[in-house]
């Protein structure tokens, strides 16, 4: 070889060096926050959470998305929704969708990839697929609760986040929950010494924290009565309840009584108990929430002799995490009671004081923060460093004020911070914004949601275990 013919081969390997070096560094800060850098492509929208994301406009995020969908009314649905958000009067958003529906929608998406972050919020049954696909593709996922409803799909969702991690890309479910006023306060109180003490460890019979949750199949979104798509009735393809809205309050534990820590699964998390049972769907209830006539084929063979749906919608679970008794529930009903809601109940149970959510009739179905003091002789120092850390929280929330009622103080929550759980999804895109521009998800991120995935598949694999056992 002659010398001219080295020097060339040595410059377009050098070449091919720089340009490998400069892929990599592109891929670990391709984002910055400039305006439109974010293009999204939604897959597959089969649930309302899809549309929640873009209730409003970001600077970071292109208004054109990209919509990937096989050809079912679901899809139809979604772009109304987004329609609804564009032409209201006020604040009107102004997204652009350019839509591709057919069988290869998949494969499609994957072969044009004409964005760089995916948002999925449908069917579960294949979810966690969807979700390592486009991470194996190299793109970035947002995606809705919960991400893997079965202990099969627990160990792709593991997989996915290596995935992830070798593609340097996020995978981040939405916890709107975090975002909910009560739910940040209650984990700052019990998270003060001065006014919480340190958590109690419970028993199985008597919890130290307990979350509890009342879901209704037929209500009201955006201010209109909700069309659930008929496979949300079937559990093999929704869920059941206790790997579904469960993993908001798994999640809650976890954040609320360890946050900012690590939490291993395979050490941290002692499953106890675990039960299911059903909700039962007449075909009238199932015509009003889906506007379809009759059950489809594939949930004909489930009904019962009258006629009626049961639903495998509601579950109960009691495990340790890091030594602490918790205790996790999810009813659902059909609908609310007139006047009535959705329905959230929560205590965290420490050596001074009790942290309290209530969100019943009584309190008109507003969420309502209250801290108890079960032995007397605290009364006094709890009361003085309640004031002290309200004082402090009132730095963040300025108008928050206590309230003696009876045994327990009130937190008095001004409405400015009732925002409502569909601006929440705004408030997860926007952490997801800040976590695409560092790079990285917080430390905790990932194994915490490992951990609280293995919670809620456990449960149910031990309930269902439970359940045959009895046969």
């Amino acid at each position: 070889m002659s010398r001219n013919s080295i020097f060339i081969t040595i410059g377009i390997l050098l070449l091919i060096l720089l340009m490998s070096c400069s892929n990599q560094k592109e891929s670990k800060m391709s984002f910055t926050g400039a305006n439109g850098e974010v293009k999204i492509i939604t897959l597959d929208p089969g649930h309302f959470h899809a549309a929640l994301v873009q209730k409003s406009m970001y600077d970071q995020v292109s208004p054109i998305v990209h919509v990937f969908a096989p050809d079912r009314p679901d899809v139809k649905d979604h772009l109304n929704r987004i329609n609804g958000f564009n032409t209201r009067e006020k604040n009107p958003t102004h997204w652009e969708q350019k839509i591709y529906t057919g069988d290869d929608f998949l494969e499609k998406m994957l072969k044009d990839k004409p964005g760089n972050v995916v948002v999925m919020s449908g069917k579960n049954l294949n979810k966690i697929e969807y979700i390592k696909s486009a991470l194996d593709a190299g793109l970035n996922v947002l995606a809705d609760k919960p991400m893997c409803i079965d202990t099969q799909g627990f160990e792709l969702l593991k997989q996915a986040f290596e995935s992830a991690k070798k593609n340097n890309v996020l995978l981040y479910d939405i916890m709107t929950e975090r975002h909910e006023v009560t739910s940040i306060l209650q984990k700052e109180l019990a998270n003060n010494p001065e006014v919480f003490g340190t958590f109690q460890k419970g028993t199985p019979d008597n919890p130290a924290v307990i979350k509890e949750s009342v879901h209704h199949f037929f209500k009201y979104v955006s201010g209109n009565p909700i069309k659930r798509p008929a496979w949300f009735f079937d559990v093999n393809q929704q869920g059941e309840g206790l790997v579904d809205v469960t993993t908001h309050l798994a999640d809650l534990v976890q954040w609320g009584c360890f946050p900012g820590q690590i939490i291993d699964y395979t050490k941290d998390i002692e499953m106890i108990s675990a039960l299911r049972w059903q909700t039962l769907i007449s075909p009238q209830q199932f015509e009003k929430v889906t506007r379809l006539p009759e059950f489809p084929d594939y949930l004909k063979s489930k009904l019962n002799e009258e006629g009626i749906l049961p639903v495998f919608a509601n579950g109960e679970m009691i495990y340790k995490l890091k030594g602490i008794h918790a205790k996790v529930s999810v009813i659902w009903n059909f609908q609310a009671p007139e006047g009535g809601g959705d329905t959230h109940f929560s205590i965290m149970r420490g050596t001074k004081a009790n942290i309290i959510i209530k969100q019943g009739k009584e309190q008109q179905y507003r969420p309502q923060l209250y801290v108890e003091v079960p032995e007397p002789e605290n009364n006094k120092s709890v009361e003085s460093a309640l004031q002290n850390a309200i004082g402090e929280l009132q730095t963040i929330y300025p108008g928050l004020e206590i309230e003696q009622e009876d045994k327990h103080w009130h937190i008095l929550i001004p409405d400015k911070y009732r925002i409502g759980h569909e601006a929440h999804f705004g408030q997860v895109t926007q952490k997801y914004l800040e976590y695409l521009i560092d790079g990285k998800l917080a430390d905790w991120e990932v194994p915490n949601m490992i951990a609280k995935y293995y919670t809620t598949t456990s449960a149910l694999e031990m309930a269902m275990q439970n359940l045959r056992s009895k046969e």
